[in-house]
């Protein structure tokens, strides 16, 4: 066998082939940290090929902390790693699956509501009664078809003509639920809350909404592999799937992406190979003029992160003003329940990540204020956060987006003109 079959063959630890629900029984959560370079190799090696682990961070530097997934029969195996690179890691978890049943309990046929996860065909539709509810201030179109002919939405909000736009993509990350959970709770709050200070936000401005830009990616997670972060393009004859959000252009490929097609963090072979990346290219670009801010919602680890994350990044030239409204932000969102949010560049507070898409909106074009709001938690749940934290994580982010959008207002941006 050669070493490329091998180097195939390993890559297996991402169970993409089976038919059943792949299982996380006995299988070990642990906080990595990475001190030396020495350590960081031998866990990049790892990632690319992982035989059963899972990166829930890429390694791609020193002095950061990773989580790391440890299947049950690897135990051992990491745990000489340990002793012989002199690696420092806490347990966090003894049994990965128990995180995922309590996750997801059986639910009965009720209506919509943010006590649990729902399936992309449950939030479609939802969206549709939304639509038909409030046909003169919802829209929804199709902007593409996914690579397995999942329809990708877009809603659109406008109360009145004229306003300034801000454009909200989630779910870009198939395992990150509560993104999608989230973004439709604030949809709702935008439509049927009577606070002043969401019903300024709601009613002064369009908000145009991406709620699950990987439609292919969120399914197989909810069938197949809840761990599933990429789409699910057969780009190797082994290993399926693109991290969408190292597939953008502009520094697309410099730092913190892999070419490994089997890697959670493959760019992809080629800057914005992927159809659904090409969809919300496309969209963004119809849509752009009106365009004042462009956020990403991700999970986890409460971050308010900004452009740029590529090796070697500058600030942004407004890099001052768009802190100012993320400090704004996180202050907001931890008066409600004293979730810390970070505020800072992808680069400096979190890790090196270039092909983003708010980088590609920022940095190419021309979008005056791009951002990434990475959710609950610090890493005890991770991905798999408890739906009963779907509504405090809902309501401390909405606080955070009326801090965020009010403080851009009183420095000049989100004015009637790009």
């Amino acid at each position: 066998m050669t070493p490329k079959w091998i180097a195939l063959l390993l890559c297996l630890g991402a169970p993409m082939l089976l038919a059943e629900p792949v299982r996380f029984d006995n299988y070990r959560l642990y906080e990595v940290s990475i001190t030396n370079q020495r350590q960081l190799d031998a866990l990049q090696m790892l990632e690319q090929y992982p035989d059963g682990y899972i990166f829930w961070e890429s390694p791609v530097q020193t002095n950061m902390k990773i989580n790391l997934v440890v299947p049950p029969h690897k135990i051992a195996q990491f745990d000489e790693l340990q002793t012989l690179l002199g690696i420092e890691s806490r347990m966090k978890t003894a049994n990965v699956q128990q995180l995922i049943d309590n996750e997801s309990p059986y639910k009965s046929k009720r209506a919509f509501g943010w006590d649990a996860y729902y399936t992309l065909e449950e939030m479609y539709a939802w969206i549709y009664e939304l639509v038909a509810q409030y046909p003169n201030i919802l829209s929804v179109s199709t902007i593409g078809e996914s690579y397995e002919g999942r329809e990708m939405k877009a809603v659109k909000l406008s109360y009145k003509s004229g306003n300034p736009g801000i454009f909200i993509e989630s779910n870009i990350h198939a395992r990150e639920w509560i993104t999608s959970a989230t973004v439709t709770w604030i949809l709702n709050q935008f439509l049927t809350s009577t606070e002043p200070d969401v019903r300024e936000l709601a009613e002064n401005y369009d908000w145009y909404i991406l709620p699950v830009v990987n439609p292919d990616g969120l399914n197989y997670t909810k069938t197949t592999n809840r761990m599933w972060r990429k789409n699910r393009y057969p780009h190797s004859v082994l290993c399926y799937g693109v991290d969408m959000n190292r597939n953008f252009p502009g520094h697309w490929m410099e730092g913190g992406a892999s070419s490994v097609p089997c890697s959670d963090t493959f760019a992809g072979p080629e800057v914005a190979s992927e159809i659904e990346t090409q969809h919300i290219m496309n969209y963004f670009v119809s849509v752009k003029d009106n365009i004042h801010a462009y956020l990403s919602f991700h999970s986890y680890g409460q971050y308010i992160l900004f452009p740029y994350g590529h090796a070697g990044a500058e600030y942004s030239e407004n890099y001052y003003d768009m802190m100012q409204m993320g400090e704004a932000s996180a202050i907001a969102i931890y008066k409600r329940y004293n979730t810390a949010y970070e505020v800072g560049t992808t680069a400096d507070v979190l890790y090196i990540a270039s092909g983003s898409s708010p980088d590609w909106a920022h940095g190419t074009q021309g979008t005056p204020v791009a951002a990434t709001f990475e959710f609950r938690d610090n890493g005890f749940y991770g991905f798999i956060l408890p739906p009963d934290q779907i509504l405090p994580n809902a309501m401390e982010v909405l606080d955070g987006l009326v801090a965020f959008v009010k403080e851009g207002k009183k420095i000049g941006y989100f004015t009637t003109a790009v």
